[in-house]
């Protein structure tokens, strides 16, 4: 019995090491996928979103003009692709008064909304900062930076509907049009979360990884979520579409964690490398460190 044991453990180490020899990106995206703790801060950067962006987009709401409500909300279609009951209670909540919602919230109250909406901002940047193994920076050096970031995705977010038709030019060149916005969004986004601790050039490969899976998750949404929407408010009311939209961003989450996790991984391979060499700019030497747990 023992030695059938240590046939089936030599056998499965035989496996893995044919593995890892073939595939040898795999023991350091297993490593930083694990590092980054893929599903915990998936999760945590879903509830903040859900938490704290979500009401902050309302109050953003109240104060913009009509043409702007109506972007966004063009938007969401757009990226969800909702339609139906789901949409048309957004749109109520989106075109109520802004009396009634400025009286709702009030000025402390919308203060307060839009700095807890920076959560979202700081889980996004302990994420680059631990796939990158740097230490936590200071609030000083940070708290611009989560209001600034939090800002400029807002006015993305309510510039999508346009942007992925390209501006009434169409979806042929609207497509194109957002994946390059796109990689300047979350190019910038890690550079500027990340304080500059880390040059432009090797934060490339984690831009093109956010946008690829982005951009295919909300192609998938617009197949999902409008069935998974009408059948969950079918069946639990508006619970059910609360557990299914907070169920797409947490995989959503997750999938923005690997990206910038595995955009480490790619950039500090040799042929990476030395193709981003090519761009011309000082490469980022330093030693690698942990940043404390």
């Amino acid at each position: 019995m023992l030695k059938g044991v240590r046939q089936r453990a030599d056998r499965t180490a035989h496996i893995l090491a044919v593995v890892r020899d073939r595939v040898p990106l795999l023991p350091r995206v297993t490593d930083q996928l694990l590092r980054v703790n893929l599903l915990d801060n998936g999760t945590r950067i879903a509830a903040q979103v859900f938490l704290c962006a979500v009401p902050a987009l309302f109050v953003f709401s109240a104060f913009a003009p009509a043409s702007v409500r109506n972007e966004l909300t063009a938007s969401l279609r757009t990226e969800l692709g909702i339609g139906g009951r789901p949409i048309s209670q957004v749109q109520q909540v989106l075109q109520a008064s802004d009396n009634d919602t400025r009286e709702a919230f009030g000025a402390v109250g919308t203060v307060v909304t839009l700095l807890s909406a920076t959560a979202c901002s700081r889980a996004l940047q302990r994420v680059c900062e631990r796939a990158w193994r740097l230490p936590r920076s200071g609030f000083r050096v940070s708290a611009w930076r989560w209001l600034v970031w939090l800002l400029v995705w807002l006015v993305v977010l309510v510039g999508q509907g346009s942007l992925r038709n390209a501006f009434g030019i169409g979806p042929v060149l609207g497509l194109p049009l957002a994946a390059l916005v796109s990689v300047a969004l979350w190019w910038w986004t890690q550079h500027l979360l990340l304080g500059g601790r880390v040059p432009w050039r090797p934060l490339l490969p984690g831009a093109l990884l956010c946008t690829a899976s982005v951009l295919l998750l909300s192609w998938a949404a617009r197949l999902y979520m409008p069935r998974a929407l009408d059948r969950s408010l079918l069946q639990f009311g508006p619970y059910g579409a609360v557990f299914t939209t907070l169920s797409w961003l947490i995989v959503l989450g997750a999938a923005v964690t690997g990206s910038i996790a595995l955009g480490y991984v790619l950039a500090t391979e040799e042929p990476v490398r030395r193709l981003l060499a090519r761009l011309g700019l000082p490469w980022w030497h330093r030693t690698e460190r942990r940043d404390p747990e």
